[in-house]
């Protein structure tokens, strides 16, 4: 297709939808530690990478049996995390692991290796820094953590064309 205002399929991403309060607290940690210059979109749990195009009307189908009329999993930042040039906290949450694991099973010939691999639920703070930089702040953050329980308001989907993200379906827990 070409043309402006056309579709052009994109890979889908697939993220945790955090409640107001919490995005803001995870979209204000991103601001005081991720390079400006890369903070191009909120703070995110991503389940899924990348899924082909093809697979959207599949995938709404299934976030929407998976959230509607559910009651919001219980979910909590567990920890922190090292990602060798940056920060992320740990989300603790056996629903989204178990909503994740059927979304595997359902999807398993079309995903990458990334997505087909382990999953390490967590929001990333800071991201494509100095590894000493990363390695002072997860030692300053660890020093203060306490856990803390966050809502996870519902799934989304989206299209990745490069920037900043183009939504594609939401889906909230009842």
């Amino acid at each position: 297709m070409s043309g402006e205002g056309a579709f052009v399929p994109a890979p889908i991403i697939v993220t945790a939808l955090f409640g107001r309060a919490d995005q803001g607290w995870f979209d204000a940690q991103r601001a005081a530690y991720f390079p400006p210059e890369r903070n191009v979109l909120a703070a995110h749990c991503t389940l899924f990478h990348h899924l082909p195009p093809s697979s959207a009307a599949e995938l709404k189908h299934r976030l929407i049996q998976a959230t509607r009329g559910v009651r919001a999993p219980d979910a909590k930042v567990g920890g922190l995390m090292s990602l060798g040039r940056g920060v992320a906290y740990r989300i603790d949450c056996p629903m989204l692991t178990g909503i994740r694991a059927d979304l595997v099973d359902a999807f398993a010939g079309m995903l990458t290796p990334q997505d087909a691999g382990g999953w390490r639920p967590h929001v990333t703070i800071q991201n494509k820094v100095d590894p000493k930089v990363a390695k002072l702040l997860l030692g300053r953050l660890q020093a203060e953590f306490q856990p803390r329980r966050v809502e996870v308001a519902g799934l989304a989907a989206w299209w990745y064309r490069g920037g900043p993200w183009e939504l594609l379906s939401r889906h909230l827990f009842a």
